[in-house]
């Protein structure tokens, strides 16, 4: 393996690594829009407390981590359809030049 590539995996687990830690380690409380869904059905339904029929399977340790998770989702998301965009123009260009 080259020195170049090297150096681009450790950087790549160095940065899943800062992610990661706060993750697990920092507590962080939000309230945020399951918790309050949650109290405007059971305002709804008249019942003195709502009982969600599925659990999660994996409860971050707070709202800020969720914002985390989503951020990462969309920034995630985003990346994927630029990088198609990308192919789809350059191939464009690309028989545009053949001809």
């Amino acid at each position: 393996m080259k020195i170049n590539a090297k150096i681009v995996i450790l950087s790549l687990v160095v940065c899943a690594l800062i992610a990661v830690i706060p993750l697990l380690v920092i507590d962080s409380e939000f309230g945020g829009a399951d918790g309050a869904a949650g109290d405007v059905v059971a305002e709804i339904l008249n019942v003195e407390e709502y009982k969600p029929w599925a659990e999660p399977i994996m409860e971050p340790p707070g709202g800020e981590t969720e914002s985390l998770l989503f951020c990462l989702q969309a920034a995630l998301g985003a990346g994927v359809f630029g990088y198609g965009l990308g192919v789809l123009i350059e191939r464009k260009r690309k028989k545009s030049t053949d001809k």
